[in-house]
């Protein structure tokens, strides 16, 4: 049974692993793999956050303020009256041209990252004045960005709100256990 358990401990952590690597930052991979190290070596348990009582409805993609012009960076404000959503928001605020992105295509996107739980802005290539590319289903990024970028279309500044199964879940990479991840993503290129 303690081999099972260690089994499964290792596994976790290796796909921990993996998920540190996927939200574009041009850190160093080998920031994810000594993550993941130290992780192996707090144990195979991440801690949970402690329950918060409901605020009795989930909150939705009208809810969550987004002001900004594509290309520039948003501000991005989450509403203190609903509760994170369980699934997976995309919602288009700027609308793009040309075809939508589909899966094995080049996207070159900029980004910026707010934590639902504390509000604070976690992460922005915008900041850093450089797009972020990926390969759309790739497994390069989080879940939430292979799923929720399909049809994606160049020019478009899409709202992203990540539930922790589809983004860092136990935490990592900055990113606190079971966080709710709030993107703003524009699509600088598609297919290119």
């Amino acid at each position: 049974m303690y081999t099972l358990a260690r089994m499964i401990g290792i596994g976790t952590i290796a796909a921990a692993a993996i998920a540190l690597a996927a939200c574009g930052s041009d850190d160093d991979k080998s920031a994810a793999v000594s993550s993941a190290k130290t992780t192996m070596s707090a144990g195979a348990s991440a801690a949970q956050r402690p329950a918060t009582q409901s605020k009795g409805r989930e909150c939705t993609a009208e809810d969550i303020g987004v002001t900004g012009d594509f290309g520039a960076a948003p501000t991005i404000t989450i509403p203190d009256n609903c509760d994170p959503p369980a699934q997976l928001i995309v919602k288009d605020l700027i609308e793009g041209s040309g075809p939508g992105a589909v899966a094995g295509q080049q996207l070159t996107m900029n980004y910026a990252l707010v934590a639902w739980s504390n509000k604070q802005k976690l992460d922005s290539s915008f900041d850093r004045g450089k797009p972020f590319q990926l390969t759309l289903g790739g497994g390069q990024v989080i879940e939430g960005w292979d799923q929720g970028l399909v049809g994606v279309r160049a020019g478009s500044r899409r709202l992203l709100v990540v539930p922790p199964d589809l983004g860092y879940g136990s935490g990592g990479r900055g990113i606190a256990p079971n966080e709710t991840l709030v993107f703003v993503t524009d699509a600088v290129s598609v297919g290119k």
